[in-house]
């Protein structure tokens, strides 16, 4: 090994940034309408490496609406940085490595890495950019902070990196089993004020988003394996305490649970609730879950303890799709339960996926009509989108039915895989379609009125309906 591969004790500068989301114009309603938060994955780190001693700083080109140009001036303003930290999804990959060769044009003697599910699904494609120094696999607290406390990287589980040339994946790291271990993350490094939820997805300001767990038991073929597909959880408590954190010192009212599936582990549901409850703690909350991981005791609890809306991924109306796609959930169920929310006064949000395997204009109309019958408080259509590391990537490659593999494409409007007999046209056709035949309906638009009770609310609605008017009707 080289004298450049090694790293030297002491305390170190680390620059963790969170890339901008410019992906094009893709004509996409979410942007209209979507979230703005932090990476927590990169918060989660910088808490980590603080707690080594080591100096952080967290730049959020997201957050701060900065384009890469914008980037790179900033960029000017740190000195004598030993690592630079970055993350991707697939759509932000490209913006995320043009980062990485800008960070090294001006700090040629600081190590850069990437980490996210993208460098996870795909090091070899990564790690051979110039700019990139090394590549953490799966989770990053631990693997980044030897790297950074100076231990030798043919030691670093998780750790992929060159040497000489070569392409070198370490053996993976064993996942952290007591997610109470991992300190808060790093809020005070944060632009606070820049975060907020989706319009329609909250009823108190400001908000802030949250994870009670790690994966998720779900094996849709759509979808990433995130964490090997194993699922860990934090305790109740450590979550209290990380939530009376925010009240205290941020001042935040919402928030938004970002799990694959909140109501997992139904024991930690039950007693994280019971404990807002009995403490009487004044917030409001959403969560994403599946339908056949809750029942209408749960429901019950959750909505007492200031749980207002749930989103549930229902993704077609077609039971044979459903079975395509390894889905494991019954159109009954999905009735049954959005039926049992609203008994309890729980808002629902609905995703549904055009595009899946064995996909025809005859299914997709079933499932907007689906959609209008099931009437959710809110519903959310997709373009399904085959992303690297899942298997309908593979199987779709291997069809020959992917047509762009620029991963700039690959957002939920875009059309990136064409099945037989469903044209981009097509798609894109029904993809608004949809948003017109659930919204526009007088039932809709009295209900969405109907839930006014504030001026934020009030905004929130007009927002979120002149997003979709410019998303229909805009140039």
């Amino acid at each position: 090994m080289t004298k450049d591969n090694e790293i030297s004790n002491g305390v170190k500068k680390v620059l963790l940034i969170n890339p901008p989301w410019v992906i094009g114009e893709d004509k996409n309603l979410w942007k209209q309408v979507a979230s703005c938060w932090p990476s927590l994955g990169l918060a989660y780190i910088a808490a980590v490496l603080e707690k080594e001693g080591h100096e952080v700083y967290y730049l959020d080109c997201s957050a701060e609406h900065y384009t890469i140009g914008d980037t790179e001036k900033i960029l000017k303003n740190y000195q004598n940085l030993d690592f630079i930290g970055l993350t991707a999804t697939t759509p932000l990959i490209n913006n995320a490595l043009a980062i990485a060769d800008i960070a090294k044009k001006n700090f040629p003697q600081a190590k850069i890495i990437l980490g996210g599910i993208h460098s996870s699904v795909m090091p070899e494609e990564v790690i051979v950019n110039k700019a990139v120094n090394f590549l953490l696999i799966d989770e990053g607290e631990e693997t980044m902070k030897e790297l950074v406390n100076g231990e030798k990287q043919e030691k670093i589980l998780g750790l992929c990196y060159k040497d000489n040339g070569q392409i070198i994946k370490n053996p993976l790291r064993p996942l952290i089993q007591d997610l109470d271990t991992i300190p808060f993350p790093a809020y005070h490094l944060l632009p606070m004020d820049k975060y907020y939820p989706a319009i329609g997805s909250y009823k108190c300001l400001p908000a802030m988003v949250l994870l009670a767990t790690r994966g998720c038991p779900g094996r849709c073929t759509f979808c990433y394996r995130t964490f090997r597909g194993l699922v860990r959880k934090r305790s109740a408590r450590n979550i209290i305490e990380e939530i009376k954190f925010l009240q205290k010192n941020y001042g935040i009212k919402e928030f938004a649970f970002y799990d694959d599936t909140f109501t997992l582990f139904k024991n930690l549901v039950k007693e994280f609730c019971s404990i807002i409850i009995e403490e009487k703690i004044d917030i409001t909350w959403s969560c994403f879950t599946r339908v056949d991981y809750i029942n209408e005791e749960l429901l019950g609890l959750m909505k007492q303890a200031g749980c207002h809306l749930i989103l549930f991924g229902v993704e077609s109306a077609d039971e044979q799709i459903l079975q395509n796609i390894n889905k494991k959930i019954s159109l009954e169920q999905v009735q049954e339960v959005v039926k049992l929310a609203r008994k309890m006064g729980v808002e629902t949000r609905a995703s549904f996926m055009f595009g899946n395997q064995g996909e025809t204009e005859e299914t997709i109309k079933k499932t907007i009509d689906f959609a209008i019958k099931l009437d959710p408080d809110e519903a959310q259509f997709n373009i399904t989108t085959p992303y690297p590391g899942t298997e309908l990537f593979n199987w779709a490659k291997e069809k020959n039915y992917i047509k762009s593999f620029n991963w700039n494409d690959y957002s939920y409007s875009n059309v990136v895989l064409e099945l037989p007999g469903l044209s981009r046209e097509k798609l894109h056709y029904y993809y608004q379609l949809a948003h017109r035949k659930f919204y526009f309906r007088p039932k809709m638009i009295l209900r969405r009125m109907s839930h006014i009770r504030n001026w934020a609310q009030l905004k929130q609605e007009i927002k979120g309906g002149l997003g979709l008017l410019k998303f229909l009707y805009g140039k």
